[in-house]
């Protein structure tokens, strides 16, 4: 069973898994330091860099709110409950994922792991995670 703070176990989150594809497109953009952030801009994802602030919205928010951005990508989320001090599982989905030649942006969040994949890899990335230990 799972620990409040999530599985450590890495046979266990490996068995666990559950990715889940999700239905919208997702970009990456960003604004630079001292820009505002749109305020019918709702990021899935925000992250500080000393280059400015990475956002990762929904294609059809970055069109309609005029952003510049790159890599339209489908968002796959590891459904299991994984530890943040967990080893090993980022690593052996990664690695998987790169021998079927897949590009990948992980992110992990407090309970779940994120993604990022080309649209056009979604669903052989769903087909490499499925066949996973």
């Amino acid at each position: 069973m799972a620990s409040p703070t999530g599985e450590a176990n890495l046979k266990t989150l490996l068995e666990s898994l559950q990715p889940q594809l999700h239905p919208a497109v997702f970009v990456f953009s960003t604004l630079k330091t001292g820009e505002s952030l749109p305020s019918d801009i709702t990021p899935i994802c925000q992250f500080q860099e000393a280059e400015g602030l990475t956002l990762i919205v929904e294609q059809d928010q970055a069109d309609r709110a005029g952003l510049t951005y790159l890599y339209a990508c489908r968002m796959i989320t590891l459904t299991v409950h994984s530890s943040l001090d967990a080893v090993g599982l980022l690593a052996t989905v990664t690695q998987a994922l790169a021998a079927a030649n897949i590009s990948v942006n992980a992110i992990s969040a407090y309970y779940h792991d994120h993604l990022f994949v080309a649209c056009d890899r979604a669903e052989a990335a769903m087909a490499c995670l499925e066949k996973l230990p």
